[in-house]
């Protein structure tokens, strides 16, 4: 990445922040409530990016209970999704180093933003409850668009947003930790980077220098050095 930085946008789960201890922390509620036990963490984190749906799914699979009807299935995932927002940030944070690189970005006047998969209505709670709603310049959702990532739609109405032109895009770097997240961010022409450390299931992880993105980072802190260059916005 050689060419000035416009604007810098982020996956929001297992990117920019960390949901996972929520998401461990609702399972095991539920899996508490019918007598069952509680996948173990590490499994939880997984499947964040895959979803409510995915989480539940696990949580029954781990109890011999994957003959439940359809309805069923959608029952325990509105439980999840209700339950989540009632507590929405009880144990979520920024991942470390990443604080540094927001406020960088703020004090270089580079806008960041998020694209993501989460629905509006907990987006937005959330980066209320994180005090991250008013610093962030974009938010982009699936509500937002008629084909969410790995479409590259969600990205160009981020740039829309961000008056920043189509053609412009490879100036405007993105970061996800799933492969529709580099996907879309490459279709879109933006140099992408992928954040090795969110919730990417170990069967994948051996096949991440085949989705196709520019840089890799394993850590917050390399991630935040690669952004960073020095506190360098000028040139990437």
């Amino acid at each position: 990445m050689s060419q000035f930085v416009k604007a810098v946008l982020f996956d929001l789960d297992g990117t920019l922040i960390d949901t996972a201890a929520d998401f461990v922390r609702i399972i095991g509620n539920m899996s508490r409530e019918n007598n069952w036990q509680a996948p173990p963490e590490a499994e939880i984190r997984e499947q964040v990016s895959a979803g409510a749906s995915a989480m539940v799914q696990l949580m029954l699979r781990h109890n011999d209970q994957m003959e439940v009807s359809e309805e069923g299935l959608l029952d325990f995932r509105q439980q999840f999704l209700d339950d989540y927002e009632a507590e929405i940030c009880v144990d979520s944070c920024v991942f470390s180093e990443l604080e540094e690189v927001l406020s960088a970005l703020e004090e270089k006047n580079v806008p960041w933003g998020i694209v993501t998969n989460k629905p509006r209505y907990l987006a937005e709670q959330l980066l209320e409850k994180m005090q991250l709603d008013e610093r962030c310049a974009v938010l982009v959702c699936p509500d937002d668009v008629s084909r969410p990532k790995p479409d590259p739609e969600p990205m160009y109405m981020a740039l829309e947003k961000l008056e920043i032109p189509r053609g412009a895009a490879e100036s405007v770097i993105y970061v996800g930790d799933h492969i529709r997240d580099i996907e879309a961010g490459n279709a879109a022409g933006m140099p992408t980077i992928l954040a090795a450390y969110g919730y990417i299931p170990p069967e994948d992880q051996k096949n991440l220098k085949k989705w196709g993105a520019d840089y890799i980072t394993d850590t917050p802190k390399q991630l935040s050095k690669l952004l960073l260059k020095s506190g360098k916005f000028d040139y990437l």
